[in-house]
This record gives structure tokens, sequence and C-alpha cells, in this order.
């Protein structure tokens, strides 16, 4: 037989803080669904003296002009750059193979290069994006959308500089792969 135990509270317990607020009112604003992430840390500056708050001010009239051009050539350079050395870190670190006498070990480090091998892969292929961007900044089709033709944007650019479609254009992309599968 269970026995329940009713505990009475004053009303001294509960912090003056904690009031219910009506359910129509929202605390902060939600950003805007087409807002790029902010980056916390130093602002980007290209060698042309482009700053990454500039290029988000610059008129429609300037999209992709030579010094906004320069500016996403310089961040998918070091973006390749620092993939490059994380391979050459990861390749390097698995030559260093360490065996262990203890089974749950030689697990744990044969999971953790499994996982490793994974984020390199996934970077594998983010370095074919950033050869097919350089090649787009090349041929002039960077920042235009592949379906649309109508231009990506900036803060979608800086958010994810080897973007091909627009939002709309890969939204709609992304619902017909749901829909109907690759």
């Amino acid at each position: 037989m269970s026995r329940i135990i009713a505990v009475k509270t004053s009303a001294k317990a509960i912090p003056a803080r904690a009031t219910v607020k009506p359910a129509g009112k929202v605390a902060a604003k939600a950003a805007p669904k087409n807002a790029a992430p902010q980056r916390a840390g130093p602002e980007r500056v290209a060698s042309n003296g482009l700053t990454e708050s500039a290029l988000r001010k610059a008129p429609a009239s300037e999209y992709m002009n030579p010094a906004q051009l320069t500016f996403f050539r310089e961040m998918l350079v070091a973006n390749q750059k620092e993939l490059i050395e994380n391979a050459g870190v990861t390749s390097e670190h698995l030559r260093e193979h360490e065996v262990e006498p203890d089974p749950t070990d030689q697990a744990t480090i044969e999971e953790e290069y499994a996982l490793e091998l994974r984020a390199r892969d996934r970077e594998r292929k983010l370095l074919k994006k950033i050869e097919q961007s350089l090649r787009r900044i090349d041929d002039g089709t960077y920042g235009w959308c592949e379906e649309t033709g109508e231009p990506i944007g900036i803060p979608r650019l800086l958010a994810r500089p080897t973007a091909t479609l627009t939002i709309e254009a890969q939204s709609r992309r992304e619902l017909k792969q749901k829909l109907y599968g690759d």
C-alpha cells in the first residue's frame, strides 16, 4: 500500500520574480528568417580594404563588383588552406596508430579515428565546393543562382560562401528531395 504525502507550500517559498506573462507577449524579437548568422570575433577584411560590414551595406547596383569578388576569393582561399592543413594533421595523426592492450581503450581510439575520418570526408567535399566556387568567380557566375539567375545575396554568401542557390531555390530543392527522394 503506497502513501501519498501532501506538502503544504507557503506563499513565501515562491520567488516574487516567478510571475506568469500573458501568452501573447514575446520577451525578445526573433531574428528575421533570411538573416545570416552573426559571427563572433574580428571582422574579415580583404586585401583591397573591403570589410564585411561595408560589403553588407553596399548598394544592389554594386553586387558582385571586382572588389566584392576579391573579398570572396580571399575568404574561399583562406578556408581552402585551413581545410588542407587539417587534412595534413589528420593523416599525420592516423600514422601514429596507438595499440592499447585494453580492448575498451582500443575501441575508443578506433572510434575517435572513425569520427576524425568522417569529419575529414565532409571537409573533402567542402574543398570540392570551394574549388567550384573559385571557378565560378573566374567565369563570372559567382553570386548568381544556378536555377533562377537571381542574386544569391551578400548575407547568404557571407554565411555560406559556396552557396549556388538563393534561399528560395534551395528551399524548393530540399522540399522536392524530401517529397520525391534524390
